[in-house]
């Protein structure tokens, strides 16, 4: 099953500085049937203005991870953390007992990134950050793991929760599969690009909400780059 999830029937909220599409029930939108997909919690699709971003603030008991689509957000954390993340790359942040942190555009343009909360395998834990680059011809024509807690997933970014966010870039004509075991849930958005998900077209920005489906197909019908992420149901 794919449950087609357009962008315009997304929630919206633009505060200026900030302007966000919520794929599921966040801050002032809510959606009794787009609350959680699985233990995916949160798939924001965000577009921050130059010289802005989030002040600190903090966070516990959660699996925040950040895939930068153009631009580059600066994260600094009372942990000491501090880093600068670029288009194509990801940072993790495992919240745990708590940590408070900002993320601020400080780039001449707009930055743009998908942010995903993922809820936890269990309560705790020392909280952490992590940042790792990711160069596009890695993930070229296949699926790869950017940040995971599976096992085999070595190279990934390390995430306290059974599952995994993948990263795909295809060219025009290309396609991809990536198997999904049937007790298990997947979630897919373009982040530039229009595809095919086992025949299903979705353009930039949309989702895909999925389950029952043995094997995922995606076919670029134009040069694209998506972002799956698979969770326990």
């Amino acid at each position: 099953m794919i449950e087609h999830r357009p962008l315009k029937s997304l929630g919206h909220a633009n505060h200026g500085w900030l302007d966000a599409r919520h794929h599921f029930s966040f801050a002032e939108y809510h959606d009794p049937d787009r609350v959680h997909w699985g233990a995916l919690r949160v798939w924001n699709d965000d577009t921050i203005e130059p010289a802005s971003g989030f002040p600190p603030h903090p966070h516990a008991n959660m699996e925040i991870i950040t895939y930068v689509r153009e631009g580059a957000i600066s994260h600094q954390d009372n942990l000491g953390n501090k880093g600068r993340t670029v288009a194509g790359d990801v940072q993790v942040m495992s919240a745990g007992t708590g940590i408070r942190h900002s993320e601020y555009n400080l780039e001449p343009g707009v930055t743009r990134i998908f942010q995903i909360w993922i809820i936890p395998d269990q309560l705790g834990g020392p909280p952490s950050w992590g940042s790792k680059p990711f160069p596009k011809n890695d993930r070229s024509g296949r699926f790869i793991a950017l940040a995971s807690g599976s096992t085999g997933d070595d190279d990934a970014l390390p995430i306290r929760a059974n599952a995994r966010v993948m990263g795909a870039t295809l060219r025009e004509g290309e396609s991809a599969d990536y198997e999904l075991d049937k007790e298990r849930k997947a979630y897919l958005v373009p982040a530039y690009g229009r595809v095919s998900v086992n025949g299903i077209e979705l353009a930039a920005g949309d989702g895909a909400a999925i389950s029952d489906e043995s094997v995922i197909r995606v076919t670029a019908l134009d040069t694209a780059e998506l972002v799956l992420v698979d969770v326990a149901s």
